[in-house]
């Protein structure tokens, strides 16, 4: 008998930490600036639209081992904590340069992206879906200029969750990106999953290591892989090739910036020292969408890069 409620222990501890957890129930749980989302009953994220923020974020993201990820600075800060960059918060989706207005590293508003209204939640076993909608609004506060389609499908995976989200930019006007290194889909991770404070080390599909070697670069993904408290963990973001640009460049910085900027072309490859740099120069009519597609896994453990080119192929059918 003792030895088969010590199985069951066993047993329920290792479903706790996210084995085997592909079949558990996504849930979301609204409140009056947020929606939290829950696998098997723990919350992992919440998505955080409250008018403190110039953009929605994806804030706090923790592992099924209830491992923080994401850096509790400007919203809820830890002793010791880095305090730069305060528009870095959880994950966030922006960008710099759209028309004459910067959307990336304002803290207060106007420019904004302002949430709009849910479209729709559909929890469910296996895989949930959120669907949002928001405007982005230029400097004089008032004019949209983007209709932002935003779906969210978070999947648990093992060891862990996977959130494979679309972002759909629909012009309002005349809609010119220019080319910057400040954007656009990111992660600002907590400082232990730092390379400079954490002794943590990214990876990518090209068989690069290290953010110097990954910065500005192209890659169809890049992992960044750490340990907490002698705990493993990890994040990798994947670019589905439907997205504009594809393969992205990345914007992966050591500090604890993780992100994939298909749009800063030009000033990579000057950076870079690329021969005759081009700009990817985005123009949309009105009208006219653009289509920015990832998936992120969130994880315990450690993953092989055979482990997630095998996961991409999946992601890219």
């Amino acid at each position: 008998m003792k030895f088969r409620i010590l199985c069951c222990l066993i047993v329920s501890a290792f479903l706790a930490a996210g084995c085997m957890a592909q079949s558990a129930k996504v849930q979301f749980v609204p409140a009056t600036d947020k929606i939290d989302v829950k696998l098997a009953g723990k919350l992992i994220t919440s998505y955080r639209f409250d008018d403190s923020l110039t953009k929605p974020v994806l804030y706090p993201i923790q592992t099924p081992g209830d491992v923080v990820l994401t850096r509790g600075f400007p919203i809820k800060p830890l002793p010791g904590e880095t305090n730069d960059h305060p528009h870095h918060i959880g994950l966030f989706f922006t960008y710099d340069k759209v028309n004459d207005s910067g959307f990336w590293g304002n803290t207060t508003k106007p420019p904004m992206i302002k949430h709009q209204k849910v479209v729709s939640t559909e929890p469910g076993d296996g895989q949930g879906k959120l669907v949002t909608q928001s405007d982005w609004i230029a400097k004089d506060g008032s004019t949209v200029v983007l209709v932002e389609d935003r779906t969210m499908v978070f999947k648990p995976i093992e060891h862990g969750f996977a959130l494979d989200i679309t972002l759909d930019l629909t012009a309002k006007t005349k809609v010119e990106f220019g080319d910057t290194k400040e954007g656009m889909f990111a992660v600002r991770t907590a400082d232990w999953l730092s390379e400079k404070i954490g002794k943590s080390r990214y990876f990518s599909s090209e068989g690069a290591e290290t953010s110097a070697k990954i910065w500005g670069k192209r890659a169809k993904w890049v992992a960044l892989e750490g340990k907490k408290d002698d705990k493993p963990v990890g994040i990798a973001i994947l670019n589905h090739p439907t997205s504009a640009n594809y393969p992205t460049y990345w914007h992966a910085r050591d500090y604890g910036l993780f992100a994939a900027n298909p749009l800063g072309q030009e000033e990579f490859q000057k950076t870079n020292k690329e021969k005759d740099p081009k700009p990817f120069g985005l123009v949309l009519e009105p009208g006219k969408s653009a289509r920015f597609r990832f998936l992120v896994l969130f994880y315990d453990g450690t993953k092989s890069p055979d482990q997630i080119n095998a996961l991409f192929t999946t992601f890219a059918k």
